[in-house]
């Protein structure tokens, strides 16, 4: 039934204009025309006279002719996601000649539970809520930060700017992740449908991620210039062009390129692809950069650090060597990058050393937010002497209330005290 209704669907369809029936078409073709053996009957002895179940493709695989009463196995298919291709599938040939249905559906069915390995699936559960958890975590520091630097109305500063811009980008990559994790990695339904939203909601979420690259590059930068390239200036608005345009230019490239390439928009582009190394390339690039500027600011440091005949350490040394110290806080938020460079070295799936990667890159991809929020915000000099000031003033106006309220009560109880 399922082989007459793949003809049918393959006689009305252009299969070239469709990537997965592209993929269905050719196993299906391959199936009746190449004489090659798919599986492999179970039992060591049976009846060749009996009846025969006739060959057939459900879908997914290619089941030759076989006799009664027999179970067959092959491995199980490559093409779908969380099958162990290792691993084998069953089909039943019962004793009058046709396939085992399933008890519930009515329909001839393969049994490719077996395809699944389930220790492998709780373990990439386990590593998609690290992520969900982590991004959230870093989402509330981030809202927090943000909140203390509206609240501080630090603003016409343009380093708290381009920290604020930092912050923004990273609130809304979590909140990207957090939706893309739980809108369409734990629904399989979603990700077969492959829908628009599920694939623009894709694109969306790489944008947000370069955004944050882009804007821990600026601050590599805003670092770079100020200490070193003194005489340059470089506005707020070209910040914002660095940190929001050029990332969308990446994103789109990224796009384009997948959507050429086949099978690329599959699966709301879950599936590894070759586009993918747009993105890692400009990840790479930008880390390269930062760690360019990480090296002719230390050059300068250094040469700046160096005392003067008198041996007598001057004021320039001293902002120097506190340079030095914002310098490393500054330099370190771009290693948490450093997953994107040992994409090469990725381990093979399953492997001891691809569950480290997985583990090591969940761990320092969510959590890149609250570093941020601890770096800049939290430990942040200038935000903890204004919290003072601020806690003073406070503290000096309540006072200044209380007092006011005391005399105004003396005076009631006296009015001749004056």
């Amino acid at each position: 039934m399922l082989s007459r209704f793949l003809n049918k669907l393959f006689s009305q369809t252009n299969v070239t204009e469709n990537p997965q029936l592209k993929v269905l078409y050719t196993r299906y073709e391959e199936c009746f025309v190449s004489n090659e053996t798919h599986n492999t009957i179970v039992q060591s002895e049976y009846d060749e006279n009996a009846p025969r179940c006739p060959k057939t493709f459900d879908g997914f695989s290619c089941w030759d002719e076989t006799p009664s009463n027999t179970t067959v196995v092959q491995n199980c298919p490559e093409l779908i996601n969380g099958f162990d291709p290792s691993r084998t599938a069953f089909k039943e040939c019962l004793e009058n000649g046709t396939w085992l249905e399933h008890p519930e559906s009515k329909k001839v069915w393969t049994n490719y539970t077996t395809c699944i390995d389930y220790d492998d699936l709780r373990f990439r559960n386990v590593i998609n809520n690290m992520y969900v958890g982590g991004y959230a975590i870093s989402l509330i520091a981030l809202i927090l930060s943000l909140m203390i630097f509206v609240f501080l109305r630090h603003f016409q500063y343009k380093r708290t700017r381009i920290h604020a811009n930092l912050f923004i980008s990273f609130i809304l990559n979590n909140i990207m992740w957090i939706v893309w994790y739980k809108t369409v990695v734990d629904y399989i339904e979603v990700v077969q449908e492959n829908t628009i939203w599920c694939q623009s909601l894709h694109i969306l979420t790489y944008y947000h991620m370069m955004t944050s690259y882009m804007w821990m590059f600026c601050e590599g930068l805003h670092l770079h210039v100020g200490l070193v390239s003194i005489n340059e200036y470089i506005s707020v608005r070209s910040y914002c062009a660095i940190g929001w345009a050029i990332p969308a230019l990446v994103v789109a490239l990224y796009t384009g390129v997948r959507m050429q390439l086949r099978y690329g928009t599959e699966r709301c582009w879950m599936d590894q692809s070759h586009a993918l190394w747009i993105i890692v390339i400009a990840v790479v690039i930008i880390l390269t950069l930062s760690f360019l500027f990480l090296v002719n600011v230390i050059r300068v440091l250094l040469k700046k650090m160096q005392p003067p005949a008198s041996n007598q350490p001057n004021e320039a040394a001293k902002k120097a060597a506190r340079a030095t110290a914002t310098l490393v806080i500054y330099f370190m938020i771009p290693l948490y990058g450093l997953h994107f460079i040992l994409i090469p070295f990725q381990r093979a799936p399953e492997s001891i050393g691809e569950k480290i990667y997985q583990v090591v890159s969940a761990l320092l991809t969510s959590l890149q937010g609250l570093c941020v929020s601890i770096l800049f915000c939290f430990t942040n000099n200038d935000v903890k002497t204004a919290l003072t000031n601020y806690l003073a003033r406070y503290k000096r106006k309540t006072e200044a209330i209380q007092m006011t309220g005391i005399t105004t009560g003396e005076s009631a109880v006296n009015p001749n005290a004056a």
